[in-house]
């Protein structure tokens, strides 16, 4: 068995001690070790409960044992049980692809009669539970265990994975189980108790596990976009190519197998070969990125000594100059007397699909040209990182292309500033570029480095600029509840002041003081409240008592009831917003005079009810026919008006008209109306569903601003922009937005990922290609 071993060991090219996982599987495998512990611990706690009821309706004394024995020795057992099922998935992990499961790896062929005589049926009967609990699980979650079968394969390209050697299969988990179960020191009557219990209870929490696995391969950036298995048996991916290939396999050997799958794969996790199809059949070889063959060869290793040596010259580069990348690659392939040098297949395919990365991240309307300029720099280091790493085209968790998405989706709001003011989001991308260019060789680790200061240093940008824009939001949100307030409280005023003879006085009181106090109320209570409706009472009651109409035989004594009442409360309800004490007392007392004024008309003015006949001198003004002349008490009065300025900020006397001050709020919302009714209902509909974060690029006096909306206010309906800096630059109302989105005046910018972008941009081109 040694010998056999050996020759096993030395058949494979890869010894078992030898074999170092990736890294996503490495927190994989940690990862679900604590999930499982925890999904573990929460069956343990469910089969004791579970067990104590069956034992309670037990039909038998026999039964009932059964259940208790199971109970006290799951009770003894839990902790040396969960201990035996995560060493079982572990070793699963470190063997992968050799490592075969203890019931999957038994077969009928591989007993002999005679030990099926001996065992009897209880280890027949074990493995039929067990067997059921496999199929439980892998018909109850397929699509999430052939998501994860999938991405696990992904990750060991060399390794013919079957499906049942997945470390987290559920015959791996449920071969861990059997292993646990058969150190139980029960009969096999409590065994077979505690495996039905396991199908029962386990199986039911292990969908969010498998859920759990595949986020954190995704998070790892293993195949992000598939959302769905693809169709049939997952296929072997030995013909992958290995990203420590140096000279990676023609890609037309790869045609076959990823042609056919080009169309069902998702666009960001294109593998390199898939990406290397599509460029040949869509005829789209460069001519201008690879020098034309005749004159010599140059391996991928010169090619990257001479892209090194170059890799710095992009820092001589103008402000906002960019360089092409196969004009950059000219020079670097010629010999030293000059003759043109060819690039293998595989490299002038990474060549090419790296210019057109670069080609429309540098065409990308959603940036600054001098943002495009500084990642532009970049070109020759990208290069370098896709020659020595295939997978950088399908790893969405790639350090470079998650540092390249990092740059972009910082500079999407940027705006240049005037000479000598300070700039850190640009100092700081200068500072990362000059790093890349000036260190980076092959090691890949200075992105990731990297991408951790500038993740930090955006984070840092990212709370200061959310400080600001909640102050504004507050703001704004508080400036919208103050314009309601006021409106409601203008409103009431002038709905209980109308066809109304209020003396100036008091029309001054109703006006500034009580106005300020209904403001108040709305700000604090809302005008769905008692303490509003109180106020509302209370200025009807205060209107009344200065103009009491209609006049009856009890309105002297409702009066002389009532205006104690109302004067106390007016006082206290200026107290209560802190009024000038000395203003509240001087507009107590004209309003007092208002009051006597009242009750002296009362007398001299009897009631049209006590006096059918009274002359239109015996009626209040209000209730005399036009054109009827005033008594001399009221033209001395009217006089004394006449004479006398009004006060600044005063109500006007009844019957002189002024404009309201909801006039221009009307003449906007009538002029909003219109605006709809211009407005197309599709524009209508963008500006509702624009949603905060979003970024837009406004014009202005034939001037570009870039700016995201940062609140939505409700109560007044305004759509609220700000600047990179959180300050304020615009303001809309919905048809005023969507009115200038359909004029072209706004336009939305793209703030997705801009290497994926990229990528589903060439995909499409290419497939174009292809059928063109």
């Amino acid at each position: 068995m040694v010998h056999d071993n050996k020759v096993v060991s030395f058949s494979g090219q890869k010894p078992p001690a030898r074999f170092s996982l990736p890294a996503a599987l490495v927190r994989l495998r940690d990862a679900s070790g604590q999930s499982l512990k925890s999904v573990l611990a929460s069956f343990f706690d469910r089969a004791d409960d579970a067990l104590f009821e069956l034992a309670d309706r037990a039909g038998s004394n026999l039964d009932q044992t059964a259940y208790f024995d199971a109970m006290r020795e799951l009770r003894l057992r839990r902790k040396a049980m969960v201990v035996s099922i995560l060493q079982y998935v572990s070793q699963a992990f470190n063997e992968i692809g050799k490592f075969q499961p203890q019931q999957a790896a038994r077969s009928l062929d591989d007993v002999d009669q005679d030990s099926l005589s001996l065992v009897d049926h209880s280890q027949l009967e074990q493995q039929v539970a067990i067997d059921n609990l496999i199929n439980k699980l892998r018909n109850r979650y397929t699509e999430q265990i052939r998501l994860l079968t999938v991405r696990v394969g992904h990750l060991v390209p060399g390794i013919d994975l079957k499906d049942a050697q997945m470390p987290l299969s559920p015959e791996i988990i449920c071969g861990g189980v059997a292993e646990a179960c058969a150190d139980l020191d029960i009969d096999i009557r409590a065994k077979l108790v505690v495996l039905k219990l396991f199908d029962r209870l386990l199986a039911d929490t292990l969908g969010d596990f498998y859920k759990e696995a595949n986020r954190t391969l995704i998070n790892e950036g293993v195949m992000p976009d598939m959302k769905r298995p693809p169709a049939g048996k997952v296929p072997a991916r030995s013909g992958q190519p290995s990203p420590n290939a140096g000279a990676a396999p023609s890609a037309t050997g790869d045609q076959g197998s990823s042609a056919g799958d080009s169309h069902d794969s998702s666009m960001s996790q294109a593998t390199f070969s898939e990406l290397s199809a599509l460029l040949h059949r869509g005829d789209s070889s460069s001519s201008g990125s690879v020098a034309p063959g005749g004159g010599g060869y140059i391996d991928t290793d010169r090619l990257m000594a001479r892209l090194t040596e170059a890799q710095s010259s992009s820092r001589q580069w103008g402000d906002g100059a960019v360089v092409p990348l196969s004009e950059q690659l000219q020079p670097l392939l010629r010999s030293g007397d000059g003759k043109s040098l060819s690039v293998g297949q595989v490299d002038s395919d990474v060549i090419n699909l790296v210019s057109m990365l670069f080609d429309f991240i540098l065409e990308d309307r959603q940036l600054h040209p001098v943002m495009k300029a500084l990642i532009g720099r970049l070109q020759i280091p990208v290069l370098k990182v896709a020659l020595s790493d295939k997978n950088f085209f399908n790893r969405g968790g790639h350090p470079v292309r998650k540092l390249l998405n990092e740059l972009a989706l910082s500079a999407i709001g940027w705006t240049e500033k005037k000479a000598g003011q300070r700039d850190p989001l640009r100092d700081k991308i200068e500072w990362v570029v000059d790093r890349v260019l000036s260190e980076f060789t092959t090691n890949v680790t200075l992105f990731e480095e990297l991408l951790k200061d500038f993740s930090h240093f955006m984070d840092l940008d990212r709370r200061r600029r959310e400080l600001v824009e909640q102050r504004l939001r507050d703001a704004e949100e508080g400036r919208a509840r103050q314009e309601r307030a006021s409106q409601a409280a203008e409103s009431l005023v002038k709905e209980l002041t109308e066809q109304r003879d209020i003396p100036e006085s008091v029309a001054g009181l109703l006006n500034e003081a009580w106005t300020k106090y209904l403001q108040w109320v709305v700000l604090r209570e809302g005008e769905d409240s008692d303490r509003w409706q109180h106020a509302r009472n209370l200025t009807e009651q205060l209107v009344w008592s200065v103009d009491p109409r209609p006049v009856s035989e009890s309105t002297r004594g409702d009066l002389l009831r009532a205006i104690p009442a109302i004067v106390d409360d007016l006082r206290k309800a200026l107290q209560e917003i802190s009024w000038d004490p000395f203003a509240t007392d001087a507009a107590i007392r004209d309003l007092e005079l208002a009051h006597v004024d009242v009750f002296q008309r009362l007398v001299t003015a009897p009631s049209r009810q006590e006096s059918p006949s009274a002359t239109p001198e015996d009626l209040p003004q209000s209730e005399r026919p036009a054109g009827a002349p005033a008594t001399p008490v009221e033209a001395e009065e009217v006089l004394k008006e006449t004479q006398a300025p009004a006060a600044p900020g005063k109500q006007p006397v009844a019957g002189v008209s002024e404009p309201s001050s909801l006039e221009p709020e009307s003449a906007l919302e009538s002029e909003s109306a219109e605006t709809a009714d211009l407005v197309s209902p599709q524009w209508l509909q963008k500006a509702e569903s624009l949603r905060v974060g979003s970024w837009i690029e406004l014009t202005r006096d034939e001037t570009k601003v870039r700016c995201k909306l940062a609140a939505f206010i409700k109560a007044t309906g305004k759509y609220i922009f700000v600047n990179r800096s959180g300050a304020k630059v615009a303001e809309y109302h919905r048809q005023e937005l969507a009115a200038d989105m359909e004029a072209g005046k706004i336009s939305m910018l793209d703030d997705g990922l801009i290497f994926d972008r990229a990528l589903e941009s060439i995909i499409d081109n290419l497939r174009s290609s292809r059928k063109d």
